[in-house]
């Protein structure tokens, strides 16, 4: 059995749904940031870098978003997540996640991880200032290059969709209004409805709040 280590606001909700999409046997095991679990021996041993998500498989631990959502849909490709015979269509799905992972995650890093990048509280400040911006370029790029529609590949659901999702629902903290990229907007709607969303959400509270009231109505 797979297990997933995750914290609620964070890239691990990817990979929770997808293993969710796919079928897999899994189990989830939540760590608490506001307490540092993720710094706790017991997770270090795990994962050394003290990041989230983290997959314990069979072969070892695998860590990184785009890394266990390849593991998902190579593992399980009855669940079609990944063009997994079209090499170049695997290597746009690797591309799209790659560009979540490098440049989008980091510019929302900036908003509440200044201290990663710099020692003066004053940088911080202005850091956090430029993340709106930062964002809103980003998002605006996806929305008019990257997805294909109605999903980032087009008409096939794939690994790249939970991961463009998770990133969106950062967006109103982000203080960038979501609804000002079509597409990305409509990539949204159509993810909150899937089942496999439906039954994540609720291990991951916080800014999914809009969700689990759409759910309860």
């Amino acid at each position: 059995m797979l297990k997933l280590y995750y914290a609620a606001n964070s890239c691990a909700l990817a990979s929770h749904i997808a293993l969710e999409e796919a079928g897999a046997d899994y189990e989830v095991m939540a760590l608490d940031f506001a307490k540092e679990e993720q710094k706790s021996a017991a997770y270090l041993a795990v994962n050394p870098k003290g990041r989230v998500p983290a997959l314990i498989t069979d072969q070892g631990v695998l860590t990184e978003t785009p890394a266990l959502l390849l593991f998902i849909a190579q593992s399980h490709p009855g669940a079609n997540l990944a063009p997994l015979n079209d090499p170049f269509a695997l290597a746009e799905a690797q591309a799209f996640n790659s560009y979540l992972c490098s440049t989008v995650h980091v510019a929302h890093a900036h908003m509440r991880r200044g201290h990663r990048y710099a020692d003066d509280p004053g940088a911080w400040k202005a850091m956090s200032a430029k993340v709106p911006g930062a964002m809103a370029e980003c998002f605006e790029y996806i929305d008019r290059e990257l997805i294909k529609g109605p999903w980032v590949l087009g008409d096939t659901y794939s690994m790249c969709d939970p991961y463009l999702f998770t990133l969106t629902t950062w967006l109103a903290g982000d203080g960038v209004d979501r609804t000002a990229y079509p597409n990305v907007d409509r990539h949204y709607q159509a993810m909150s409805e899937r089942a496999a969303v439906q039954k994540v959400l609720p291990s991951h509270p916080g800014s999914y709040q809009d969700l689990f009231n759409t759910a309860k109505d």
